[in-house]
């Protein structure tokens, strides 16, 4: 059978091809055996040093350094000092691209989800980029891992196609000290 998990050439295009086409993905997290996931149905792109909203916009720094390497790589930061986020490597060894995976509808490995994000209504557990993390357990021991490797303990599948009928497309949130015209560049996608 045919590995459903998405190739390095799927992330080796232009980012925000990359975003749009994330939507409906499944992002998959292996613990012990067992298989934590959910459908990708929000993400934002983030594209080179010239986009002020991009981290990439200081140049190449330990943090970022991800970011500057091959397609297909998990970008895990920490951000608020509290909240772990995920982002996929894009375009070209190279050049500082990325997509946040801002929120994912679980599929799989409810009762482990619902054990760490419980004190919260069904509806946000993962609808939001630090919810999923914490739900999926994805922390900076993920960052810089091959996102196309299950021996990784975290991957991403092709899973169901979503329509543009059914895709919202609007600004970046959280930019509040973005200036324009990046603060309101059309780079977030969401399946209605």
């Amino acid at each position: 059978m045919p590995s459903k998990i998405l190739p390095v050439p799927f992330y080796n295009r232009p980012t925000l091809t990359v975003a749009r086409e994330l939507l409906g993905a499944t992002l998959v997290r292996e613990e012990q055996g067992v298989r934590i996931a959910g459908m990708i149905v929000e993400t934002e792109a983030y594209i080179g040093e010239s986009d002020l909203a991009c981290h990439a916009k200081a140049g190449k720094t330990p943090r970022t350094e991800v970011m500057y390497g091959s397609p297909g790589r998990a970008y895990v930061y920490f951000t608020y000092g509290m909240h772990w986020m995920l982002n996929v490597v894009t375009e070209m060894d190279g050049f500082p691209a990325a997509v946040l995976i801002r929120a994912i509808r679980p599929v799989e490995g409810i009762a482990i989800i619902a054990a760490r994000r419980g004190k919260q209504p069904p509806a946000k557990w993962t609808d939001g980029p630090a919810k999923l993390a914490q739900a999926l357990a994805i922390d900076k021991s993920f960052n810089g891992v091959d996102l196309y490797n299950r021996n990784n303990g975290l991957w991403i599948e092709k899973g169901k196609t979503i329509t543009d009928e059914s895709v919202t497309i609007g600004p970046r949130v959280g930019l509040y000290t973005v200036p324009e015209p990046w603060k309101s560049k059309p780079w977030r996608f969401i399946e209605k």
